[in-house]
């Protein structure tokens, strides 16, 4: 299913006189991907003084330029509704709180019961957006907070701000280690050869740059709750990171493999660190300049229940 918007109309600047049809579409029109605008103008949904033109013409300026988005309803996933713990909400953006359990896009083994599934029940014009308005990922066992575009205008700009690095994550890692202090780990990311399900630490000629700063949160015996910072945005890479550098995320039995309980903890605190069965990752603060307003927002949401539960019985424990 297709769904026409409202036309783009402007005038082809005269200091452009030499430019290909498909830069000047592209500069005029951020909010759609060049590989798009391309197959807008192949297709006959951009024209020049009213004819269609290729995207190698070059024009000679002052040409009036009529774009005619035509935007595909996506078919492949199908709306489910799923209780989604919506943070904000204006016209533009969502943020939402994500559940442990909670698999963002759908894929082999999880077809169904995603968030985007949810955002598709939740919202029908979420359909019309590339990956239903999602800008970016959690783990399926990490919670926390996740920003939704709404719009596509909206969609390209936090794109944008993620590429160029000014939206601020913030989360908070408990590990089973006790950390001396701060630090930043630059080390870059790639596919481990071996397992193509893990990241890795690489050297520089084959991975991507990953850096990532950490704080200490609080201080147990033996544990550290850590606040972690991205600076870039690579798969896994809080854990991989932390993993490398022998701070193992709590309950993470991807990248550290059975958790060794350190001695001395009471019978309860003990069995309360074996049974937890997923990483101890919760995105806790968000913030980003918002699409419409051009406003710094930020929001906070604290640790969910079982992380917080044990960071209490940490907290509470004898030194050893």
């Amino acid at each position: 299913m297709t769904t026409n918007q409202t036309p783009i109309l402007f005038n082809v600047p005269y200091e452009r006189a030499g430019f290909r049809l498909d830069q000047i579409v592209a500069e005029f029109c951020p909010q759609y991907s060049r590989s798009q605008l391309q197959k807008w103008i192949k297709s006959g949904h951009v024209l020049v003084d009213g004819k269609q033109r290729k995207n190698k013409d070059k024009l000679a300026g002052e040409e009036q330029v009529t774009v005619q988005p035509v935007l595909v309803e996506r078919t492949d996933s199908l709306p489910e509704h799923i209780d989604l713990d919506v943070v904000y909400e204006d016209e533009v953006i969502l943020v939402i709180n994500k559940p442990a359990g909670l698999v963002v896009h759908p894929g082999a083994g999880n077809t169904h019961g995603t968030l985007m599934n949810g955002l598709l029940a939740y919202n029908t014009e979420q359909a019309l957006l590339p990956r239903a308005g999602i800008v970016h990922r959690l783990d399926k066992d990490t919670t926390g907070l996740m920003m939704v575009a709404k719009t596509l205008e909206a969609h390209y700009c936090l794109v944008d701000q993620l590429q160029r690095r000014e939206v601020k994550r913030e989360y908070l890692a408990l590990v089973s280690t006790e950390v001396i202090s701060g630090a930043t780990i630059e080390a870059n990311i790639a596919r481990n050869p071996r397992d193509r399900k893990k990241m890795t630490v690489c050297n520089e000629a084959v991975g991507k740059q990953a850096i990532t700063h950490y704080r200490i949160e609080k201080k147990m015996p033996k544990f550290t709750l850590l606040r972690v910072q991205l600076e870039t945005g690579r798969t896994h890479q809080i854990r991989v990171h932390l993993s490398w550098k022998h701070m193992p995320i709590v309950g993470d039995r991807t990248y550290t493999g059975r958790l060794k309980v350190p001695a001395g903890l009471d019978e309860a605190t003990r069995t309360k660190v074996q049974r937890f069965n997923r990483q101890a990752l919760h995105a806790t603060r968000l913030t980003i300049t918002h699409p419409l307003t051009g406003e710094l927002c930020s929001w906070d949401t604290p640790m969910p229940n079982d992380m917080r539960d044990m960071v209490e019985a940490l907290s509470q424990a004898d030194p050893f």
